[in-house]
Formats: C-alpha cells, sequence, structure tokens
C-alpha cells in the first residue's frame, strides 16, 4: 500500500463513488465539495462520478448534485445503468430485453433504443430495482430458469444511506440465483466495461486514473485489477475490519475526500 503523500502522484483523473463517498442518502459528506472543487479548479487534473446505482439515471444525480451545491453537466455522471445498455448494443444488438429496474431506468433505456419487453426475452437484466414486486421476482425467475442470459447491471449487496443500508442489486441476484441456480454476468464496477467505458468518455488512460469509493469489492477493485488506481475512503460501506478481511487491497486508504484533499 502505497504512503498517502505518494499515493495521488500521476493521478489525471479522479472517477469518484458518489453513494457513501460524496453524499450519505440527502446528506453531504464533510468536505467532499471542497475536494471536488479544488481538482475542478487544477490545471492537470479532472473528475467524473461513477456510481454502480442504476436506480438512478444521470440527470437524477445532476440534480441531486445541484441541491447539495455542486453543478456539473450531465456528461460528468455515468451509471452501471449505461454500460449496461452499451453492453447490451454491443453484444446483443436489437434483442427483446426484460429489466427488472426503475420507471426511469427503463425510460432511459427506451431513449438509448433498447427493445424493452414483458414476454420472450432474449435477455433478462436485473438492477438495483426499488420498485420491484414478487411478481417482477417470479418473472425474471422462470425467464433465467429456462436459459434466457442473466445479466446484472452491478453487483453491490448494499446501499448505504443515512439511516444505515439498504438491499442493492447484488442482494436481489442472490434470491434470483438461490431460485435458479444462475448466477448473473455482472457489469458496473468492479469490471473493465467500466473502465473502457470511462476512458472512452474521458480521453485518460487506465493508468492515469484512480477510483475512489467506499466498497473494497467494486470502487477499490476496478482500479487495482484493471491497470489503475483504487482509493478506499471510510465514509459508507467498508472499515479497516472489512479491509482485513478482504482480498483486494487499495493502492491507499483514507478517511475521507477531504483528508484526500490535503494531499492534492
Amino acid at each position: 500500500m502505497q504512503k498517502k503523500e505518494d499515493a495521488l502522484k500521476g493521478v489525471k483523473l479522479f472517477v469518484l463513488d458518489m453513494d457513501g463517498t460524496v453524499y450519505l442518502g440527502d446528506q453531504l459528506i464533510e468536505g467532499a465539495l471542497d475536494f471536488i472543487r479544488e481538482v475542478d479548479a487544477s490545471e492537470d487534473r479532472d473528475f467524473i462520478f461513477f456510481t454502480n446505482n442504476a436506480s438512478r439515471v444521470p440527470a437524477v444525480y445532476v440534480e441531486k448534485l445541484h441541491k447539495l451545491g455542486l453543478d456539473v453537466e450531465e456528461s460528468k455522471v455515468v451509471t452501471a445503468g449505461d454500460v449496461c445498455a452499451e453492453f447490451l448494443k454491443v453484444n446483443y444488438p436489437g434483442a427483446r430485453v426484460y429489466l427488472n429496474g426503475t420507471p426511469v431506468l427503463e425510460e432511459n433505456w427506451k431513449e438509448k433504443g433498447i427493445n424493452l419487453v414483458e414476454e420472450d426475452p432474449d435477455v433478462a437484466v436485473q438492477s438495483f430495482d426499488t420498485t420491484l414486486t414478487y411478481h417482477k421476482l417470479d418473472r425474471i425467475c422462470h425467464y433465467v430458469r429456462n436459459g434466457v442470459p442473466f445479466i446484472a447491471t452491478h453487483m453491490d449487496t448494499n446501499c448505504p444511506t443515512e439511516y444505515g443500508f439498504m438491499p442493492d442489486c447484488g442482494a436481489m441476484c442472490s434470491l434470483i440465483t438461490d431460485s435458479t441456480g444462475v448466477k448473473p454476468r455482472f457489469l458496473g464496477k468492479p469490471w473493465k466495461e467500466t473502465v473502457d467505458m470511462v476512458a472512452e468518455i474521458t480521453g485518460y488512460k487506465a493508468e492515469e486514473m484512480a477510483f475512489v469509493g467506499d466498497r473494497l469489492y467494486t470502487d477499490v477493485a476496478t482500479g487495482v485489477n484493471n491497470g489503475a488506481k483504487g482509493f478506499l475512503v471510510l465514509t459508507g460501506e467498508a472499515d479497516m475490519q472489512t479491509v482485513a478481511e478482504s482480498d483486494v487491497e487499495p493502492t491507499c486508504i483514507y478517511d475521507s475526500l477531504n483528508e484526500m484533499r490535503k494531499y492534492l
């Protein structure tokens, strides 16, 4: 693990997680905006937000950040839902897609040209669906059990909130896997498709990026497993006990973005 004062050397792009890193629920984490503004003001560094939380779309996050005091363009926000939609276009062009997702994600995918259906799908996708019902679970299990390819937007088990945690996409997929015996093809962080999409959007190379977040198995792993750096902040899901029990070793650990700012 690198020293805190050395770890930021060579980083040109900070790929920032949101839930548990910049804010918890509707509460801004102290010092997070100061870090972002300092990076934004620098001449040789940039930032982009990437969240695995595909229950919302970039426009929703832009509005949320505005309410928290930060104005950014929609192009500065990417979600696991965006990566998954692009994956479907490339690997399943024109496919009939069954999606368990929120209404805003459904609408966003329709706008991207994804053919969403309720019956006879070619692909079944589970996302972080805060509108999940038993009927939806029954339908996707039926499709997956009968051989339809099973894809998940991301693997996060829990989503941090201001009051604790709520079940995320990974937990929903575990139920589907227990019922069907089939594991999904996960996308989002920590998979290579995420790094490739960030590189395509920003023009930076993997070795110039640092993925920053509160989860070892997604945020940090994205960086350290794909040629970038992975910085852990202790403001969300992971703590030092989690670090001790994990196979994923962060490039560096900071208490928060506020502490990281001191080493810029």
